[in-house]
């Protein structure tokens, strides 16, 4: 199946230039684009995408404003088989509202300066059910998100609802590992992990991989600044 997209930026050009991009691949179709943030609303009610690609900055409804109606609502987000998932795009590294986006339920973000295949990468790992933040500001927002608790989140002390493997599992994610990473570095098969995955967000709560390592950083599982345990060993704790 092919990855549908609709594509929301307020700059006919920059919008013109990822549109061909992302069409130039076989798994890809943009479906439509958008240039506010209430036509691209509107466009994803209508032809339910499998990913919106949300220009922060747009006129009358802005991308957070967008994104936050779009997730609110459980036809869209709701769906288990087909639920929409939103990437915000961005010229700025450190921005409130990227921070103001993934609070909002967005599954990642992309900066406008990165490269081509990047953009195409994080589309198809959306889709997948992956988080896709850019390491370029992924260590100075998790630092921000860590220190400023988001109320939508589950309170720590839920985190006991997990199993051990789940909230190694927990961990993995918030490093930033894949489903075949974790599998790989826990000696699993990728349909365990996957399952491991899927009682994580519903034990806790969360929408989404993105809102998952949030919660690891602000309930302090992970440090911002660590770097992930060797291969095959237990994440600390």
């Amino acid at each position: 199946m092919r990855i549908r997209v609709v594509l929301a930026d307020d700059q006919p050009l920059i919008r013109a230039g990822i549109a061909m991009l992302l069409s130039a691949e076989p798994d890809i179709e943009v479906v439509a684009e958008a240039d506010d943030g209430l036509q691209a609303v509107q466009l994803t009610r209508r032809l339910r995408p499998d990913v919106v690609l949300m220009d922060v900055r747009m006129p009358g409804l802005d991308g957070v404003a967008a994104t936050g109606e779009l997730l609110a609502d459980p036809c869209l987000a709701g769906d288990p088989d087909r639920p929409v998932r939103i990437i915000i795009l961005t010229t700025y590294h450190v921005d409130e509202a990227v921070h103001a986006a993934v609070r909002a339920g967005a599954s990642g973000f992309v900066l406008k300066d990165a490269a081509p295949q990047e953009l195409v990468a994080a589309v198809r790992a959306v889709a997948a059910g992956e988080a896709w933040l850019d390491p370029a500001v992924t260590r100075r927002l998790l630092d921000d998100l860590a220190t400023r608790p988001d109320p939508g989140l589950p309170a720590p002390v839920e985190l006991r609802q997990l199993t051990p493997r789940e909230l190694e599992v927990l961990v993995l994610m918030a490093y930033g590992m894949s489903n075949r990473e974790i599998a790989e570095h826990l000696v699993l098969g990728d349909a365990t992990v996957k399952t491991h995955v899927s009682r994580v967000l519903m034990k806790l709560r969360l929408r989404d991989r993105t809102h998952a390592v949030v919660m690891a950083y602000q309930s302090r599982l992970v440090e911002p600044g660590t770097v992930p345990p060797a291969r095959g060993t237990v994440p600390a704790r």
